[in-house]
């Protein structure tokens, strides 16, 4: 039983999709878990109490207060028991209300008061899955570290097809049971080391109001930081512009702008390291020269002479020692092991995680993405379509491995 004693508070907002609870509530209990259920109001519209009661052997849990008595639950009782807290199905509603902090139920409170991971499944209806307030909530979840396990596509409540289907309870409990084999691998393996990792863009000036720049968001390098966090380790994180933040308070982030400050800030800390993430979008060229004073429109062409950046990883791949780990990225769109094995040689990293714009859902702006991992060995290894957590965890794991060796 992969789960065993493991404390889970099973979250079911008010969707159709609820009565799959039942189904998970089976399995989590099958696996040897301990499972407290917290319903909303509106949940039990559509599953009763009794059921998911009868199940999880234990009292569902609704309102704030026991109207017999006076007496309360506690969520801050329970937000410290739990190992884990997944809410299956997870409605647009409450999506909103956990992005918010709008604590007007026990769920919510309880959500807030968590000390453990948070894994969600959400289920809605085609239009509500796409609007821009529920990708926002969404993106909002995922930047404090939330595992958002992604809707399925298939015949609506409303009849319409697409996404929204809330992953079968299956599939769900095998990636609840992937999180606890990864964390269990990873906890403490990298205690008492200090790693760098960078992470997002690079502005390049142009004039006061103008820059070069791409589209890097940061996602994968924060969800490396946060995962390194949590295996222990020192994370001094070295970001460019970017809008999220690091929640671990194992992280140091220091905020920079352009590839030369990052650079400064990478080989400073490098000194004093025991490995580097190199997962920023770093720019290769910049402006020449930077006009103090907007640049002007007069003619029908301008022209922007553009100077090489320094490259960071090849100048820690340079520096490093036998002890120290190097990690870089390589974002491709054709040749891609191809090229990926000459950055990894030219650079002398221990691995390189491959990325290909081919692969859709992956690369710059997604909250998924799908790598393929190369070392000095040799070895390529394949993985599937992850979050970008699940991929962190991926990642990490295999610096856990290499640093066994050094």
């Amino acid at each position: 039983m992969q789960l065993k004693d493991k404390n889970i508070i099973l979250g079911i907002t008010g969707g159709i999709a609820a009565y799959k609870a039942a189904f998970l509530c089976r399995l989590l209990i099958k696996e040897g878990a301990n499972v407290k259920v917290v319903m909303t109001p509106n949940a039990t519209e559509f599953i009763t109490p009794v059921t998911l009661a009868t199940l999880s052997k234990n009292t569902v849990l609704i309102d704030f207060f026991k109207h017999d008595d006076g007496s309360w639950n506690s969520h801050v009782d329970l937000g410290l028991w739990a190992d884990l807290m997944l809410i299956a199905p997870a409605t647009a509603s409450s999506i909103g209300k956990m992005a918010n902090g709008i604590a007007d139920n026990l769920l919510i409170t309880t959500y807030l008061s968590c000390k453990a991971p948070v894994m969600l499944a959400p289920a809605m209806d085609l239009d509500m899955f796409k609007h821009p307030s529920t990708t926002k909530n969404m993106d909002v979840l995922k930047s404090y570290g939330n595992i958002l396990i992604e809707p399925t596509s298939g015949e609506l409540a409303s009849g319409l097809e697409g996404k929204g289907r809330m992953e079968d309870p299956e599939k769900i409990l095998e990636k609840v049971s992937n999180l606890f084999i990864s964390k269990k691998k990873l906890q403490n393996k990298l205690k008492h080391k200090h790693f760098i990792v960078t992470a997002g863009p690079t502005y390049e000036k142009i004039d006061p109001v103008r820059f070069i720049g791409n589209f890097s968001t940061g996602k994968m390098g924060f969800a490396i930081a946060e995962s390194l966090a949590e295996s222990g380790a020192k994370v001094s994180l070295i970001s460019g512009p970017v809008n999220i933040k690091a929640q671990h308070p194992n992280i140091t982030t220091f905020s920079v702008l352009s590839a030369k400050e990052m650079h400064k800030k990478a080989v400073e800390l490098f000194a004093i390291s025991d490995g580097a993430v190199m997962t920023a979008a770093v720019a290769d060229y910049a402006p020449e020269n930077i006009s103090d004073k907007k640049i002007k429109r007069n003619n029908s062409k301008f022209n922007l002479n553009l100077i090489a950046n320094p490259d960071i990883a090849a100048e820690l791949g340079a520096s490093k020692t036998n002890t120290q780990i190097l990690v870089g990225f390589a974002l491709e769109t054709n040749n891609e092991e191809e090229n990926a094995q000459k950055k990894l040689q030219k650079k002398k990293l221990d691995f390189i995680v491959l990325n290909s714009l081919n692969d859709s859902h992956s690369g710059f702006g997604h909250n998924t993405n799908k790598i393929t991992i190369i070392d000095t060995n040799n070895n390529v290894e394949k993985f599937e379509l992850k979050t970008k957590k699940e991929v962190s965890l991926d990642i990490v794991s295999k610096i856990i491995d290499i640093s066994k060796s050094k």
